[in-house]
């Protein structure tokens, strides 16, 4: 298979200056906006714990989102693949990071993908395609440090 090269261009730009710049580390606001062609744009923000606005995204927020997001879109192509029907799908995520001294990391993210199959589909398979999209997902493969994923399958009622 010939190997293919993607770019993804964002701009962000800060919208925090209230004035004075960054002055002081209490003059100015975190607060951002992502775009990303003609995209609706993120509003983001540090985190609370850092001087951030907590009604706005934050990059940790987004990059559990996008971890999740990248093995979601793995899972529901290699289940139609498979002839696994999913009806529904919803992970409730949860990423680990630890600020210490040193470089603050990511340490663990858990994956908790609820899904519903077609009543009749292999539940068995359904659970496994969950290792393969791990073992395919872009972004699982570009970090330094462990995603679990504890599925639960159901069927579907009929």
């Amino acid at each position: 298979m010939a190997h293919s090269e993607h770019r993804y261009n964002v701009e962000v730009q800060w919208t925090g200056n209230q004035g004075t710049g960054t002055s002081g580390y209490r003059e100015y606001s975190r607060d951002h906006v992502a775009r990303a062609g003609a995209k609706p744009e993120i509003a983001g923000s540090s985190d609370a714990a850092f001087r951030g606005d907590p009604t706005r995204w934050n990059p940790e927020d987004l990059f559990v989102t996008a971890i999740s997001a990248c093995h979601q879109l793995w899972y529901l192509h290699l289940c139609a693949d498979a002839g696994v029907c999913v009806l529904a799908y919803r992970d409730d995520a949860q990423g680990t990071m630890v600020d210490s001294p040193e470089p603050g990391r990511f340490t663990e993210i858990i994956l908790r993908p609820r899904v519903v199959i077609r009543s009749g589909d292999d539940v068995q398979l359904a659970a496994r395609l969950h290792h393969t999209a791990h073992e395919k997902c872009f972004l699982a493969n570009s970090v330094n440090f462990p995603i679990r994923c504890e599925p639960l399958v159901e069927l579907a009622d009929n």
